[in-house]
């Protein structure tokens, strides 16, 4: 006779807490850059990066994408890595380059457009799935009156919205 007995403690510990997907945007890059094409690319990560990653500690802000050897190269994101230590919420801040993964075919076109003058901008990190991928786009630079009109136009509709809002 096989008995079996079920632990209400371990029932009720095998509900996982749910993790909502964060996207981590370059709000920065869309400012400074005119962009045009974009691709989904996988990047390379320890796991204590993918830990911070999905926790939404990643910043974008004056990264870039690089090419070597026909690969590319995200650099300067700033990963901010929880360490093991059991005494305090420590965490330190890492920049160092990570490969990103896409297809021959999306590395040459991008390798060929900035030949051409333009640049290789990360807009996003997306995390929601099994695999954290991010956003590439190729931009070209914004000069100093693109920008102001940019702020104007961003007023204009926050006024007319403001207005609609209102009426």
């Amino acid at each position: 006779m096989v008995r079996i007995c079920y632990n209400s403690k371990t029932m009720a510990g095998n509900k996982r807490k749910k993790i909502s997907p964060t996207t981590v945007v370059n709000r920065r890059a869309r400012f400074d850059y005119a962009l045009g094409d974009e691709i989904v690319a996988g990047i390379v990560l320890t796991g204590l990066e993918v830990r911070a990653a999905r926790d939404g500690h990643v910043q974008l802000k004056g990264a870039f994408v690089t090419v070597k050897k026909n690969e590319l190269w995200l650099n300067n994101a700033s990963f901010s890595l929880k360490l093991n230590d059991k005494t305090a919420e420590s965490r330190s801040v890492d920049t160092s380059a990570r490969k990103l993964l896409a297809s021959r075919r999306q590395i040459d076109s991008f390798v060929a457009s900035k030949q051409q003058g333009m640049t290789i901008v990360p807009t996003k990190i997306l995390t929601s799935g099994k695999y954290i991928k991010v956003v590439i786009a190729l931009g070209k630079g914004k000069k100093t009156y693109d920008k102001r009109e940019t702020i104007k136009r961003r007023d204009q509709d926050r006024d007319t919205r403001r207005e609609m809002k209102q009426a």
